[in-house]
């Protein structure tokens, strides 16, 4: 009777504790999360809306532009919060000696880590529901109201000293006062498929209601090319040039989505369409490239005596130039850039359930103030988390690293870690 009572009390004081440290870390994570949901508020959100405001865009769709942003916000602060409320929380407990009471009493670090790991998975859960369903939804509705504030405002697309893509037509600006801006170049293209060059030293934008977007641009130089012969080509100078940029090619550059913005659904979907799309270059370039060379190999055997022969340097350029062609097509930066957002929309929602290993068994190690020292080492260690996932996003682009591996290593070393140290924690 005596033994069976002893491990009833067991079980009451587990499930006490349990819910003890359950939501000390929820109260803490909470405060970490509303300080961090300020940080990318103020990054993400406060910037763009005042650079709408200085367009006189009405206060109320600023308003709805900033909620429709939210989503995106709360992902990205979750699993920092995760981190930091751990950290708070368990180096609390530490240096207040409460964990010592409480193997003291014959209990198990278990009752550490499960109310923490608990509390770390439905965080994960939260932020993977926030960045894969509600950052979607959100982003819907954010350009459709961004749509509707570009037609009425064209000035919103274009900025000073910047670049700006519409459709089949480039803009490159310099420094903008008002509507008047100072040294414009266009690239585009005319109806019957030539390229245009069209420079002016200044020019005035004007809305032009359903036309779309006015240019009037003043001492405009243009020159068009042709696409097959770019050595043939015709130029001419205006005082005074009128350029339109229609209103459906506003809506499309303004309506396009980002990778970070789909579902993790709408991304695999879309990668493998583009993967099919580049098979479908790919083997196109590589039957170029095997008549190209057949050509050359022909060329190169009938000899000198041949009438083929005076074109052999022309042949092997155009098989180099084929080649270069494939290696440039095999390399799809767009491509990567959504496998790499694919692997981020997991990745960052379980860096929550990862960081619970490192915060706890860094928050044991606490001698005093665990609760201000679990904080700045918090921040610490989410800054070196931040710097790891944008390098690894950087590796991956630029140096071919593995997509898996640039993403998720940060999750790996801050799991790794955190297990050992658990390890020799509970050694000692």
């Amino acid at each position: 009777m005596g033994d069976s009572g002893s491990k009833k009390s067991s079980r009451a004081v587990s499930g006490i504790i349990f819910r003890y440290i359950a939501w000390e870390a929820i109260f803490s994570i909470l405060v970490s999360f509303l300080f961090f949901f300020f940080i990318f508020f103020v990054n993400q959100i406060l910037l763009m809306a005042k650079e709408i405001l200085e367009k006189h865009v009405p206060f109320t769709q600023v308003v709805l532009l900033v909620l429709f942003s939210l989503p995106g916000v709360v992902a990205m602060a979750a699993p920092f919060a995760s981190l930091v409320g751990t950290l708070m929380t368990v180096g609390r407990l530490t240096s207040e000696n409460e964990i010592l009471v409480m193997l003291s009493s014959g209990l198990s670090y278990r009752n550490v880590f499960l109310p923490a790991i608990t509390v770390g998975i439905a965080i994960s859960m939260m932020s993977f529901f926030a960045n894969d369903v509600l950052l979607p939804a959100g982003n819907i509705e954010f350009n459709k109201m961004w749509r509707r504030i570009a037609v009425s405002i064209p000035a919103l697309e274009l900025e000073p000293n910047s670049v700006k893509k519409f459709k089949d037509t480039v803009i490159v600006t310099g420094n903008v006062t008002g509507n008047a801006i100072d040294n414009v170049l266009i690239l585009d293209r005319t109806s019957d498929g030539e390229r245009r060059l069209i420079m002016a030293s200044n020019a005035e934008l004007k809305d032009a209601g359903k036309s779309g977007l006015e240019l009037d641009l003043e001492k405009a130089f243009v020159q068009t090319s042709k696409e097959t012969a770019r050595e043939d080509y015709d130029y001419a100078q205006a005082g005074f040039l009128r350029y339109f940029v229609p209103q459906e090619d506003i809506m499309q550059s303004v309506f396009s989505v980002s990778p970070r913005e789909m579902s993790s659904r709408d991304v695999q979907k879309e990668i493998t369409r583009r993967r099919s799309e580049l098979d479908r270059r790919l083997n196109d370039r590589r039957s170029r490239i095997f008549i190209q060379g057949q050509t050359l190999e022909e060329t190169l055997r009938a000899g000198r005596g041949s009438e083929s022969w005076n074109r052999r340097a022309a042949n092997l350029a155009s098989f180099q130039r084929e080649t270069q062609a494939y290696e440039n097509i095999k390399r799809d930066n767009s491509l990567l850039i959504h496998i790499i957002e694919y692997y981020k929309k997991f990745s960052i929602p379980f860096g929550a359930f990862s960081f619970v290993f490192l915060a706890v068994s860094l928050g044991l190690m606490a001698k005093k103030n665990g609760q201000t020292v679990g904080f700045l080492f918090g921040l610490l260690v989410a800054v070196v988390y931040w710097a790891l996932l944008l390098g690894g996003q950087t590796m991956g682009l630029r140096l071919s690293t593995p997509p898996f591996w640039s993403i998720w290593l940060p999750n790996i070393l801050a799991l790794s870690v955190g297990i050992v140290l658990a390890i020799i924690k509970v050694r000692k």
